[in-house]
């Protein structure tokens, strides 16, 4: 099983599919929560050159709410990051993290449940870029 959940896209801009995936989020109730700049962190903390890459920290708040709810300690696994990067052959990848791969260190049925849907509206979410 993966631990992502990927789509590629040749011959379009980094920002056009960064804004693309920003919306594809919003409409399917995601927020994002935080937003890391890898390739401006890599140049300032170690002087060293990469291809963009986006990390999103998304966040759908009744879905978080419902598994913090059946699992307190489940906050340390969220938000569901999706990372939209450039890659050497000239094509951008998004990948969102596939919840219930990453669900599977957590011995909860409910907990699965939830995982389950987050995974099917991310699995919207990438189709829709």
């Amino acid at each position: 099983m993966g631990y992502t959940l990927d789509r590629s896209f040749k011959g379009e801009a980094f920002e056009t599919i960064v804004e693309r995936t920003r919306a594809a989020l919003a409409a399917r109730g995601f927020g994002v929560l935080t937003e890391i700049d890898v390739k401006a962190t890599m140049k300032k903390k170690l002087d060293q050159d990469m291809d963009d890459y986006l990390i999103l920290g998304a966040c759908n708040p009744g879905m978080a709410h419902q598994a913090i709810g059946i699992e307190p300690r489940v906050g340390a696994m969220l938000p569901c990051n999706v990372i939209v990067r450039a890659t050497s052959d000239d094509e951008i990848m998004v990948s969102a993290i596939d919840p219930v791969a990453s669900m599977q260190a957590i011995e909860n049925g409910k907990l699965q449940s939830v995982a389950g849907t987050v995974r099917a509206m991310l699995e919207d979410v990438v189709v829709a870029i």
